[in-house]
C-alpha cells in the first residue's frame, strides 16, 4: 500500500511542494523568489509574502505532477525551522490546515536534517547507493556549516561548526566585494573554472578541533582587493577568474582538512555532502579525489537536492512517519536551533 507524502518548504526564499510515495519521489516544485537579486540578499518580509502568493499553486502542480489527489495523501511533514519565522509561518499554517481539513498525520522537519536525508531520496529513474550508518555528512550552505555525526535518520550530532560566518556566506560576501550578482557562490564556481587557483594566497584560520571559521579568510579577502584596486582600479576586472579560483581553493582546503580529520578521529569512511555548497564544483571534486586517496565511500546529492527543496522534507517525514512521531496542531515554528 502507497505511503503518500506531501512535503512542504518554506525556511528561506524559496516556495516548495513535493510528494513522495515512501522515500521515492513523484514530484518536486520550486518557485524561486527573483524580487531579492536587487537588494543583494534575501529581505524576510518579501519572502514571506512571496510564500503567501506561491503555496497554493507550488503544492497544487507538485499533486498533479504525481498524479496523487489531495484525498490520497497519507499524511504531510512541513520545515519547522531552522530558518526565517516569517517564511516558516506561511509553510507552517498551511501543513496545519491542510492536515486538519484532510484528516491525516501531520509531521514536522527539522530543516537541517532534512537536508542530510535527501540522501535517501530515490527516483524512478534510477537506483543509487545511499550511506550506511554510522556516516559523516558535511553540511554546507549560505547559513550552516556543519560536520553531522549521524548515527540514524534522527540521531545526529554535530561534531564540528563555524563559530562565526557560513562557508556559503563567505562566497556569497566576496562575490559581493567584486560586484557579481547575487547568490554570489554559484557565480564565483562558474568564474573559478578558468581560473589558477594558486594565483593568490588568502589567510586560513587557525581553529583547534573540528569546529570552522571563515571571518578571517574572508576580511583577508577584502583586505587584499582594497589594496590591490588602489594600485590598479581594473585589478578586480582583470583577475576576476584567478581571484574566484583562489578564494574557492581556499575554502574547500578549510572545509576538506577539517573533514577528513573528522574521520579520522571518528575511524568513519562513510563520507556524504549535503546544502547548498554540497553543488559546487570543487568540493565535489575534492571529496570525490579523498575517495580515491583514502578509500572513502562518497555521497553527493543530485544537483536538485543540493539547494532548499521539499522532497528531502518529505523523506525526512517518510521517517518520521513510519516511527509514529507525529506532530500536534499547536505546533509552531523556531528560527533559531539545531537537531
Amino acid at each position: 500500500m502507497p505511503v503518500f507524502i506531501l512535503g512542504i518548504e518554506s525556511s528561506c526564499d524559496d516556495t516548495s511542494a513535493a510528494v513522495l510515495d515512501g522515500t521515492t519521489m513523484l514530484s518536486n516544485v520550486i518557485a524561486n523568489q527573483q524580487v531579492h537579486r536587487d537588494f543583494g540578499g534575501v529581505v524576510p518580509e518579501l519572502a514571506s509574502r512571496a510564500h503567501q502568493q506561491h503555496i497554493i499553486p507550488v503544492i497544487d502542480k507538485a499533486l498533479k505532477n504525481a498524479k496523487v489527489r489531495k484525498e490520497e495523501l497519507t499524511a504531510i511533514a512541513f520545515t519547522r525551522g531552522p530558518g526565517l519565522l516569517g517564511s516558516l509561518l506561511v509553510g507552517t499554517s498551511f501543513a496545519k490546515s491542510m492536515a486538519l481539513a484532510l484528516g491525516i498525520p501531520l509531521l514536522e522537519v527539522n530543516h537541517l536534517q532534512a537536508h542530510i536525508l535527501s540522501h535517501f531520496i530515490l527516483t524512478n529513474d534510477s537506483q543509487k547507493a545511499v550511506p550506511a550508518f554510522p556516516f559523516l555528512c558535511l553540511t554546507v550552505s549560505g547559513g550552516h556549516t556543519q560536520i553531522v555525526l549521524t548515527r540514524d535518520y534522527f540521531d545526529m550530532e554535530v561534531i564540528g561548526s563555524t563559530i562565526d560566518d557560513a562557508a556559503g556566506e563567505a562566497f556569497d560576501k566576496a562575490a559581493k566585494i567584486l560586484g557579481l550578482p547575487y547568490p554570489g557562490g554559484p557565480v564565483v564556481d562558474k568564474l573559478a573554472g578558468d581560473g589558477n587557483p594558486e594565483a593568490f594566497r588568502f589567510s586560513k584560520p587557525r581553529i583547534s578541533g573540528l569546529d570552522y571559521s571563515f571571518s578571517g579568510l574572508k576580511t583577508s579577502f577584502l583586505y587584499f582587493l582594497r589594496d590591490r584596486l588602489k594600485e590598479d582600479p581594473d585589478f578586480a576586472e582583470k583577475h576576476k577568474h584567478d581571484l574566484c579560483a583562489s578564494l574557492q581553493s581556499s575554502i574547500i582546503d578549510i572545509l576538506m582538512d577539517k573533514l577528513i580529520l573528522a574521520s579520522r578521529q571518528t575511524n568513519i569512511s562513510e563520507i556524504a555532502i549535503a546544502g547548498g555548497v554540497s553543488a559546487n564544483s570543487g568540493l565535489r571534486k575534492a571529496i570525490l579525489s579523498m575517495k580515491e586517496k583514502a578509500g572513502w565511500n562518497v555521497y553527493i546529492p543530485e544537483f536538485q537536492f543540493t539547494t532548499d527543496n521539499a522532497a528531502m522534507i518529505a523523506v525526512a517525514g517518510y521517517f518520521r512517519f513510519i516511527s509514529g512521531d507525529f506532530a500536534r496542531q499547536e505546533v509552531t515554528p523556531y528560527s533559531r536551533g539545531g537537531f
